[in-house]
């Protein structure tokens, strides 16, 4: 794995299908216990016609190949998942510190509550939880926990 090779840019609608293969396999092994609310081609859609050409995406390449994604929607870090097999080479801390630039007055996410390395991961990020829900908001059902980061004073 070349990670000195890893180009961070936005995403253009050509990149829509690996953006969303990036997000099934990122979830299908985060979350394998977690119930999906959409089909994979409502997810390629999703990404296709709505997230990036309407939001502002990001993508990680190495050698023109997409390995993370992450979706930026106002002051919310809306998506971020990395490829399963380029988990802990810092593409995600690379993609966080983006968000931090992009958004410097503070970011807010949501995630499940089962998903730990995640929550691990954004803590470590100066990320503090601010709510846990039952999960009745989401689609899925599941007890999430939002996060939120605000620079130092």
């Amino acid at each position: 794995m070349k990670i000195d090779e890893l180009i961070v840019r936005r995403a253009v609608d050509s990149d829509a299908g690996a953006v969303a293969d990036v997000w099934l396999r990122s979830y299908t092994a985060a979350l394998p216990d977690v119930r999906r609310a959409h089909t994979d081609e409502e997810v390629r859609s999703w990404f296709r016609y709505v997230v990036v050409p309407g939001l502002e995406t990001w993508v990680a390449t190495v050698e023109d190949s997409v390995v993370a994604m992450m979706v930026l929607d106002e002051e919310e870090l809306d998506q971020l998942y990395i490829d399963p097999p380029w988990r802990g080479h810092g593409i995600g801390d690379r993609l966080v510190e983006l968000a931090k630039q992009r958004r410097a007055a503070g970011l807010s996410l949501w995630t499940f509550q089962a998903n730990a390395p995640a929550r691990r991961f954004y803590e470590r990020h100066g990320f503090t939880a601010t709510e846990h829900t039952d999960g009745h908001r989401n689609e899925e059902r599941e007890p999430d926990v939002r996060y939120e980061w605000r620079p130092a004073a």
